[in-house]
């Protein structure tokens, strides 16, 4: 049952209204007669597990998908949105969780394109240029106009995505997992940008799996679970503990539940790590590091500080200088082909935190992407010449149902799953090998609320079996709960090691902006 939300004018036309929405692939019911209304000048959350259906349904409305049945309403008129184009001129702009960047375009090019305004791009571009150093201005959101895309972060990426949709001026905003590349600072200062577009009378959707966001910046939420509307409650009158017994059907434990560690032999060891990138940067800048079986330890920083570059020369995807030693044995810090292999064979797994870029092959189906890297392992070999497909597919099956992935179906292809599911794809895949280290990179990113319980859980079910774990993860609330201990990384270097049982989101804040406690 929907609850009348909708308050104001009693007359008034919602910014959005959709009735009866289905949409179905295949076999799979993405939505199921849905129907929500979303008031102008308000935020308006749109909240369930991966797989409910929630940016199937933002992407009909976007015109990247035409629904089976049911009827769109733009400020109280029927619209038709046969495509993204049509959406754009019914006002609606939107963020996907997924980038929809030219990587070898620059910001400038990216922002503009299919909005070039004219047959002469040199115009165009001036006045795009002028618009987006005024939008980067207000909203505090600087992003070199000249970078190419391939060059920035997945921070600036996401800043990128944001002013494009800036750009276009759209009435209606649709961010679909917004801030799952942010820092819990910079998602506080989009969520001022989202209240200020607000007050000037636009409408946001904002799909989400993070309730804190949810209770913070939305005026009412939608909750979807399996291809249905269960409910519409204004956020004001509900609490996080309501929000994910609707989201999942059953109480959800909100909070990591662990023993304390009991940290045993050195595992891997680094001294004097250094990445130096192609322009000559320097990435990382002399690390050490030292991780024991048995413990969890947390490597917070704003995006963009050294992270990435630190698991991809542990995992032997990126060169070094410096040592690293795993179990004792000098791993190789040069960049050949077998690196990666070599490292998975000395029991380094790694959970890459662009699962798109570097954890699945989308294109291939859930039952390849399980033995990717993995491929030449024993259990996988019919003979020296040729792949047991039938052992990969059965493993595969085992895996899908261990880890809970939806839908349960091996032969599907990668991309045919909801971001999260591809999460847990990934995951399966890496810590099923009974790594010694896993390397594991923003785990819970676009993962909703009842999968980032089930991921929590079995990381600390592998600290408890006596593996390693290195996390990175942007998300401060993760890294105090699952840690123990904690590393801050600022510009390539280690700001300081903090227990999380003595520290605070105000102090790794700090630290993570390099300011020093002294300092502070």
């Amino acid at each position: 049952m929907v609850a009348d939300v909708t308050g104001g004018a009693a007359d008034a036309a919602p910014a959005i209204e959709l009735r009866g929405i289905s949409k179905a692939f295949g076999p799979v019911q993405a939505n199921k007669d849905i129907n929500i209304r979303v008031r102008k000048g308000t935020i308006h959350g749109i909240i369930g597990e991966n797989g409910a259906g929630k940016s199937t349904l933002m992407s009909i409305l976007y015109g990247f998908y035409k629904a089976d049945s049911g009827e769109i309403l733009i400020d109280g008129k029927p619209t038709q949105i046969a495509d993204s184009l049509a959406a754009i001129r019914a006002g609606i702009g939107m963020v996907f969780q997924h980038f929809k960047l030219v990587e070898n375009f620059t910001v400038l090019e990216n922002v503009i394109l299919g909005s070039e305004g004219g047959a002469l791009l040199k115009p165009s571009k001036a006045r795009a240029r002028k618009l987006l150093t005024q939008l980067a201005h207000d909203y505090e959101m600087h992003v070199d106009p000249d970078a190419l895309i391939e060059d920035l972060s997945v921070g600036h990426q996401q800043r990128v995505e944001i002013l494009k949709a800036l750009y276009r001026e759209a009435n209606i905003q649709i961010l679909d997992e917004p801030t799952g590349v942010l820092t819990p600072a910079e998602a506080d200062h989009l969520f001022r940008i989202l209240k200020g577009l607000r007050e000037q009378g636009k409408t946001i959707v904002l799909i989400t799996h993070k309730l804190r966001e949810i209770m913070e910046v939305t005026d009412e939420v939608s909750v979807m679970r399996r291809g249905e509307m269960v409910a519409t409650v204004t956020t004001a009158e509900t609490s996080p503990a309501e929000l994910a017994e609707l989201m999942v059907g059953r109480k959800v434990l909100l909070d990591v539940q662990k023993t304390p560690a009991q940290p045993g032999e050195v595992v891997m060891s680094a001294r004097g790590l250094t990445v130096t990138d192609r322009h000559g940067v320097e990435k990382l800048r002399g690390i050490d590091l030292d991780i024991r079986r048995g413990e969890i330890l947390g490597i917070a920083g704003v995006a963009g500080n050294g992270q990435s570059e630190l698991l991809e020369v542990l995992a032997g995807m990126m060169a070094g200088t410096g040592t690293m030693t795993m179990l004792g044995e000098e791993m190789d810090l040069t960049l050949r082909r077998d690196n990666a292999r070599t490292r998975r064979e000395d029991s380094i797994a790694h959970v890459h935190e662009d699962r798109h870029r570097c954890g699945l092959i989308l294109d291939f189906m859930a039952w390849e992407n399980v033995a990717f890297g993995y491929h030449n392992a024993p259990e996988y070999q019919k003979n020296a010449l040729l792949m047991d497909n039938h052992a990969i597919l059965e493993d595969a099956k085992g895996k899908i149902e261990r880890f809970d992935v939806r839908p349960p179906n091996p032969m599907l292809t990668a991309e045919s799953f909801s971001g999260g599911n591809q999460q847990k794809i990934v995951l399966a895949r890496e810590i099923e090998r009974n790594p010694d280290l896993l390397l594991v990179g923003q785990p819970t990113r676009g993962v909703d609320i009842g999968a980032i319980e089930f991921i929590h859980k079995r990381l600390i079910e592998l600290r408890d079996q006596g593996k390693a774990i290195l996390l990175v993860s942007v998300e401060l609330d993760e890294i105090l709960s699952l840690s123990d201990r904690i590393v801050v990384m600022f510009d390539g270097r280690i700001m300081g090691e903090r227990d999380p049982e003595q520290t605070n989101a105000q102090e790794l804040g700090l630290l993570m902006a390099g300011v020093t406690g002294e300092a502070a």
